[in-house]
């Protein structure tokens, strides 16, 4: 197999319920300014809607478009010798990370990559600059099946 990067190769998007965790996570980050307009506005100083509803189309905005948006900036190549994430919508990275480099590799799966079905795979390289590499929403299968993947690759090169 070919292994060098090109910027045009396919992508492997990542699992569709990562947009329901980020949007998730984007409520959470919300809640607070939607409450903190509600107590401004009842507070009778400013005329009623003048800053709750901005507030809630800026929070409707952003639980909608951003999580989608970060969900299509990311994706991976799997490689038989390398790892390549793909991430942001701003400041782009593309990091690839040879498997002879890998030291050890985590699974991890919070509460709400639990109850969709994710997880997220971990690779920990020798060196200091970018040590963990984080792939986050992948299916739970698919992230066990690409750690033993690496980890038998791994096992081969220490040989």
């Amino acid at each position: 197999m070919n292994d060098t990067v090109h910027d045009d190769d396919e992508l492997t998007p990542l699992h569709p319920n990562y947009v329901k965790v980020l949007r998730i996570g984007w409520l959470v980050a919300t809640v607070p300014f939607i409450i903190g307009a509600g107590v401004l506005e009842s507070a009778g100083l400013l005329p009623i809607g003048s800053f709750l509803i901005p507030v809630l189309l800026l929070a409707a905005f952003l639980l909608i478009r951003v999580p989608l948006r970060r969900y299509h900036a990311r994706g991976y190549q799997l490689g038989e010798e390398r790892l390549r994430v793909v991430r942001g919508l701003l400041f782009r990275s593309d990091t690839v990370v040879p498997f002879s480099r890998v030291q050890h590799i985590d699974v991890n799966r919070g509460p709400l990559e639990r109850f969709y079905g994710l997880s997220t795979l971990v690779l920990h390289t020798a060196g200091n600059h970018n040590a963990s590499v984080s792939l986050p929403g992948l299916a739970a299968g698919d992230a066990v099946e690409m750690r033993e993947m690496i980890r038998a690759h791994v096992r081969r090169e220490s040989l």
